[in-house]
């Protein structure tokens, strides 16, 4: 995997100055665009347009600094105007494109290798567990994307359920872990810039066809699960574990993401500092030749 990474890298490196389309990236990594992007974010710490940006301003400084012209680099690298081309560029190195070619400043952001890096390594717990198809069922809405802290939308979306779509909720509910789920899915394209907004539905597991009318039903494919337990402070803890598993165990599992929507649950048994959590990622085996 981490291969495939480091050939998509170069690729980008030959082509700053065309558009490099999600079919590119997804035949270089054998992943599709969106769960490529996906982990990239949380290995690299930026999401891959932001990091294709920076390159490509970080080139740009240097054919500055060596005499090129502001219109024939705006151009060459995508901008529509030289306007949009110098308000970038400003924000990026805090000069203008005029000034880094008059007064020879540089600014570089050089280019991404990935490698396993083994030192502190923690083990983290996982099973793969293969699950029939299910539904679940509850409540849902369109909330803010947010990577840390409580999203006080979902919070509200808790809040709103009613008294009575919780007796029906466990009257249909005979799957594990027979208590609430978090599914989110249909991610806005800004999710890696923790902008715009995806769906989350507050429910229970269940074999059953939803039968009431103020409740909404989401169909879960058959698939295989890696499963991840994690303890401790909710919802850092949870948060932390997320983020582990795209960065350190994906990258080297010989699984990938499918498009399935994830699930989580929480046990609210104990204080905030000793939470019971678990992550439910769809994935299957990555074919051989992809390896």
């Amino acid at each position: 995997m981490l291969q495939e990474f480091n050939n998509l890298m170069n690729y980008i490196e030959i082509h700053l100055t065309e558009e490099i389309s999600g079919k590119d990236i997804a035949k270089i990594v054998g992943l599709s665009d969106y769960h490529f992007k996906r982990m990239f974010s949380y290995m690299a710490g930026m999401s891959l347009n932001e990091y294709i940006k920076n390159r490509r301003l970080s080139v740009a400084n240097a054919e500055l600094i060596n005499g090129a012209k502001v219109t024939d680099i705006a151009y060459k690298y995508g901008y529509q105007s030289i306007e949009g081309f110098s308000r970038a560029f400003r924000e990026w190195s805090g000069f203008l494109p005029s000034e880094v070619a008059k007064n020879k400043i540089q600014k570089s952001f050089p280019k991404f290798s990935f490698f396993i890096d083994i030192r502190g390594g923690i083990s983290m717990e996982f099973k793969i567990e293969r699950k029939e198809k299910f539904n679940i069922v509850g409540v849902s809405k369109r909330v803010p994307i947010q990577f840390e802290g409580e999203n006080n939308a979902i919070l509200e979306l808790a809040q709103s359920i009613t008294e009575q779509q919780r007796n029906e909720m466990h009257q249909l509910a005979d799957l594990y872990p027979h208590q609430v789920l978090n599914v989110s899915y249909d991610f806005d394209d800004g999710f890696l810039e923790e902008k715009g907004y995806l769906t989350h539905m507050i429910g229970f597991a269940t074999t059953k066809e939803n039968t009431f009318d103020d409740l909404e039903q989401l169909s879960i494919a058959e698939s295989l699960w890696a499963i991840f337990p994690n303890k401790g402070p909710f919802p850092v803890t949870l948060q932390e574990t997320t983020a582990k598993i795209y960065s350190e165990w994906l990258p080297s599992s010989g699984y990938e993401v499918v498009d399935i929507p994830g699930i989580s649950f929480t046990e609210y048994n104990s204080t905030s500092e000793n939470v019971y959590s678990e992550i439910w990622m769809p994935v299957k085996k990555i074919a051989s030749n992809k390896q």
